[in-house]
């Protein structure tokens, strides 16, 4: 299985965690936000095989005691499961990022016991989503059967959302709050601008819009937290 990407440590992406962050190529979505632009596709150059990527980990053992895998989307690798076999054989909890639009592989992997905590993004309103997710049209069938299972508590998770000034607004933000009602945590994180983004004339928001999103959401969530800001 090719590997496109790895962050060989960061205390960020697995909450709690000291882990790497291994990157698989690949999405069915198009956000106009994205950082990953060059993972979208899944043939383009990779970095190393599996065998390599289990190489580092056995070295690694002691060291760190989380892998986070993202994308990209990992869902849409049809090799997912036997990496995540491997690297849970090695002894590390697995931290799986989403974007909720392949809710059968994700229960199939949960099932297995090869998934210790899910991040899942959820991009926007329903009614905004397929603009966010850069689609003419959007079925939201599957993204709201991934959130229905992680609400049911069956793995660890969050949901988190990035909020993109030109996407984004206070009736956005009640919606997603509903969409999620229940949820054990959910992210606001602010869009930062970098040369590999998607496309050109995006900002970030204001940082008092982004807790005043907060507060909106809070009535329907049991912790709400702002990432990317500083006090």
């Amino acid at each position: 299985m090719k590997i496109h990407g790895l962050q060989k440590m960061t205390l960020l992406d697995y909450p709690g965690r000291v882990a790497c962050t291994v990157f698989l190529g690949g999405c069915d979505f198009r956000c106009p936000f994205c950082h990953n632009a060059e993972l979208l596709d899944a043939g383009a150059p990779a970095v190393m095989e599996d065998a390599e990527l289990l190489a580092f980990l056995e070295k690694r053992r002691g060291l760190l005691d989380g892998v986070a895998i993202t994308g990209g989307e990992p869902l849409l690798r049809s090799g997912l499961y036997e990496l995540l076999s491997a690297i849970r054989a090695l002894g590390y909890p697995v931290k799986l990022d989403t974007n909720g639009n392949h809710p059968a592989k994700l229960k199939e992997l949960v099932a297995a016991g090869l998934v210790d905590y899910v991040a899942m993004d959820v991009k926007n309103s329903p009614a905004r989503y397929a603009e966010t997710v850069g689609l003419a049209s959007f079925d939201m069938t599957g993204v709201r059967e991934s959130i229905e299972f992680l609400l049911e508590g069956t793995v660890d998770y969050e949901f988190r959302t990035t909020v993109v000034r030109e996407l984004h607004d206070e009736s956005s933000l009640e919606e997603i709050g509903k969409l999620i009602r229940g949820a054990k945590r959910y992210f606001l994180q602010s869009f930062t601008d970098r040369d590999t983004v998607l496309f050109a004339g995006l900002h970030a928001p204001e940082k008092e819009a982004l807790l005043r999103y907060a507060e909106i959401v809070r009535p329907y969530v049991k912790s709400v937290e702002v990432r990317g800001v500083s006090a």
